[in-house]
Protein backbone atom coordinates (compact mmCIF):
# COMPACT_ATOMS: atom_id res chain seq x y z
CA UNK A 1 0.00 0.00 0.00
CA UNK A 2 1.31 3.40 -1.17
CA UNK A 3 0.27 7.14 -0.17
CA UNK A 4 0.45 10.29 -1.57
CA UNK A 5 0.52 13.23 0.32
CA UNK A 6 -3.27 14.24 -0.38
CA UNK A 7 -3.86 10.38 1.17
CA UNK A 8 -1.48 11.07 4.29
CA UNK A 9 -3.25 14.50 4.68
CA UNK A 10 -6.29 12.73 5.08
CA UNK A 11 -5.01 10.21 7.47
CA UNK A 12 -2.70 12.50 9.73
CA UNK A 13 -4.56 15.79 11.53
CA UNK A 14 -0.43 17.67 11.39
CA UNK A 15 -0.57 20.28 9.01
CA UNK A 16 2.72 22.85 7.61
CA UNK A 17 4.57 23.23 8.72
CA UNK A 18 4.75 20.37 11.40
CA UNK A 19 3.75 17.64 8.53
CA UNK A 20 6.65 15.58 8.18
CA UNK A 21 6.17 12.83 5.65
CA UNK A 22 5.90 13.01 2.12
CA UNK A 23 5.23 9.97 1.08
CA UNK A 24 4.38 6.51 2.22
CA UNK A 25 6.05 4.20 -0.04
CA UNK A 26 5.70 0.75 1.84
CA UNK A 27 3.19 -0.70 4.44
CA UNK A 28 1.91 -3.47 5.69
CA UNK A 29 -0.68 -3.41 8.35
CA UNK A 30 0.27 -4.39 11.93
CA UNK A 31 4.15 -4.57 11.19
CA UNK A 32 6.00 -1.80 9.38
CA UNK A 33 5.79 1.42 7.03
CA UNK A 34 8.80 2.76 4.97
CA UNK A 35 7.90 6.42 3.93
CA UNK A 36 10.36 9.68 3.64
CA UNK A 37 10.59 13.34 3.71
CA UNK A 38 12.36 15.49 1.39
CA UNK A 39 14.41 18.05 3.21
CA UNK A 40 14.90 21.41 1.56
CA UNK A 41 16.20 24.64 2.15
CA UNK A 42 13.16 26.05 2.75
CA UNK A 43 12.48 24.30 5.80
CA UNK A 44 11.14 27.01 8.01
CA UNK A 45 13.23 25.45 10.71
CA UNK A 46 16.35 26.53 9.00
CA UNK A 47 15.94 29.58 9.36
CA UNK A 48 16.94 29.42 13.45
CA UNK A 49 18.80 25.63 13.35
CA UNK A 50 21.45 27.06 12.60
CA UNK A 51 21.28 29.44 9.23
CA UNK A 52 24.98 29.35 8.92
CA UNK A 53 25.03 25.84 8.59
CA UNK A 54 21.55 24.33 8.59
CA UNK A 55 20.88 21.19 10.35
CA UNK A 56 17.10 19.18 10.66
CA UNK A 57 16.54 19.68 14.83
CA UNK A 58 17.16 16.02 16.06
CA UNK A 59 13.49 16.60 17.91
CA UNK A 60 11.58 17.22 14.42
CA UNK A 61 13.42 13.89 13.16
CA UNK A 62 11.90 12.20 16.16
CA UNK A 63 8.58 13.82 15.43
CA UNK A 64 8.51 12.55 11.52
CA UNK A 65 8.96 8.97 12.64
CA UNK A 66 6.26 9.64 15.51
CA UNK A 67 3.78 10.63 12.62
CA UNK A 68 5.35 7.76 10.43
CA UNK A 69 4.80 5.32 13.59
CA UNK A 70 0.94 7.15 13.71
CA UNK A 71 0.56 6.50 10.09
CA UNK A 72 1.10 2.73 10.40
CA UNK A 73 -1.10 2.74 13.44
CA UNK A 74 -4.16 4.42 11.50
CA UNK A 75 -3.65 1.86 8.44
CA UNK A 76 -3.65 -1.16 10.60
CA UNK A 77 -7.12 -0.32 12.54
CA UNK A 78 -9.65 -1.85 10.18
CA UNK A 79 -12.18 0.19 11.91
CA UNK A 80 -12.31 3.45 9.65
CA UNK A 81 -15.45 5.31 12.02
CA UNK A 82 -13.33 4.47 14.79
CA UNK A 83 -10.31 5.96 13.01
CA UNK A 84 -12.01 9.46 12.87
CA UNK A 85 -12.50 9.35 16.24
CA UNK A 86 -8.66 8.47 17.43
CA UNK A 87 -5.73 10.26 17.90
CA UNK A 88 -2.29 8.79 18.17
CA UNK A 89 -0.33 10.54 20.72
CA UNK A 90 3.25 10.52 21.45
CA UNK A 91 3.71 8.81 25.13
CA UNK A 92 7.30 7.70 25.05
CA UNK A 93 10.53 8.86 23.87
CA UNK A 94 13.07 5.97 24.85
CA UNK A 95 16.95 5.21 23.55
CA UNK A 96 16.87 7.79 21.17
CA UNK A 97 20.39 7.63 19.26
CA UNK A 98 21.73 10.31 16.65
CA UNK A 99 24.51 9.26 14.05
CA UNK A 100 24.35 11.70 11.71
CA UNK A 101 23.32 15.66 10.74
CA UNK A 102 20.32 16.27 8.14
CA UNK A 103 20.80 19.13 5.88
CA UNK A 104 19.57 20.54 2.84
CA UNK A 105 18.72 18.22 -0.05
CA UNK A 106 18.86 14.89 2.09
CA UNK A 107 15.66 12.30 1.40
CA UNK A 108 14.79 11.30 5.39
CA UNK A 109 13.76 7.58 4.67
CA UNK A 110 11.93 6.42 7.85
CA UNK A 111 11.03 2.87 8.77
CA UNK A 112 8.66 1.97 11.44
CA UNK A 113 8.04 -1.73 13.00
CA UNK A 114 5.10 -2.31 15.31
CA UNK A 115 6.35 -3.53 18.38
CA UNK A 116 3.51 -4.03 20.70
CA UNK A 117 -0.26 -3.49 21.31
CA UNK A 118 -1.85 -3.85 24.37
CA UNK A 119 -5.09 -1.07 25.23
CA UNK A 120 -4.44 1.25 22.80
CA UNK A 121 -0.94 1.93 23.87
CA UNK A 122 1.45 0.81 21.00
CA UNK A 123 5.38 0.41 21.04
CA UNK A 124 7.08 1.05 17.46
CA UNK A 125 10.69 0.85 16.74
CA UNK A 126 11.76 3.38 14.20
CA UNK A 127 14.81 4.57 12.55
CA UNK A 128 15.65 7.41 10.19
CA UNK A 129 18.02 6.96 7.28
CA UNK A 130 19.73 9.09 4.44
CA UNK A 131 21.45 7.31 1.44
CA UNK A 132 21.15 3.85 3.40
CA UNK A 133 22.92 5.40 6.16
CA UNK A 134 21.64 5.58 9.59
CA UNK A 135 20.69 8.92 11.27
CA UNK A 136 18.89 7.91 13.58
CA UNK A 137 16.95 5.55 15.47
CA UNK A 138 14.57 5.68 18.56
CA UNK A 139 11.60 3.15 20.72
CA UNK A 140 8.27 5.11 20.41
CA UNK A 141 5.08 4.78 22.82
CA UNK A 142 2.05 6.12 20.97
CA UNK A 143 -1.14 6.45 22.78
CA UNK A 144 -4.79 6.13 21.08
CA UNK A 145 -7.03 8.61 22.39
CA UNK A 146 -10.78 9.68 21.48
CA UNK A 147 -11.19 13.42 20.28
Amino acid sequence: MIMDANQITEALPHRYPFALVDRVVELVPNEYIVCYKNVTRNEPFFQGHFPVKPIMPGVLIIEAMAQAAGLLGIRSNADREKNERVVYLLAGVDNARFKRQVVPGDRLDFRATLGSSKRGIHKFFCEASVDGTLVASVELLVAEREV
